[in-house]
């Protein structure tokens, strides 16, 4: 069974940084490599948002509020990707989810909480 565990999320000051972590198990390295990995991210009251994908093949790309700030990256040996977000504002809070697509098989995470705050 698939399973995308997050971690990472926090309280932190704006123009702060975060890691974001998601590690899929019961997954093969070889097919990890196929995978196209995702964040999103949902404020409660808004709808869910694509963050930043990290495709097969291909360059990463961004939501445009997030772009110079936030960079995707995996280590497909480890079966995990992540979310660098650095300069953080307070339009930043939300909950952030990870997401695979491996030829339309789709998982989500449970979720990680980032606040930017004072």
């Amino acid at each position: 069974q698939v399973q995308l565990v997050e971690s990472g999320g926090g309280l932190v000051q704006p123009g702060g940084s975060l890691r974001l972590s998601c590690v899929v198990s019961g997954y093969s390295e070889n097919i990890f490599r196929t995978t196209e990995m995702d964040w999103y991210r949902q404020d409660p009251g808004k709808q869910r948002e694509l963050v930043a994908s990290s495709p097969v093949n291909g360059r990463a790309t961004y939501l445009d509020s997030v772009k110079e700030r936030f960079t995707i990256s995996r280590e497909n040996d480890k079966n995990t990707v992540y979310l660098q977000m650095n300069s953080l504002k307070p339009e930043d809070t939300a909950v952030y989810y990870c997401h695979r697509n491996w030829r339309g098989f789709t998982n989500w995470g449970k979720g990680t909480l980032v606040t930017v705050s004072s």
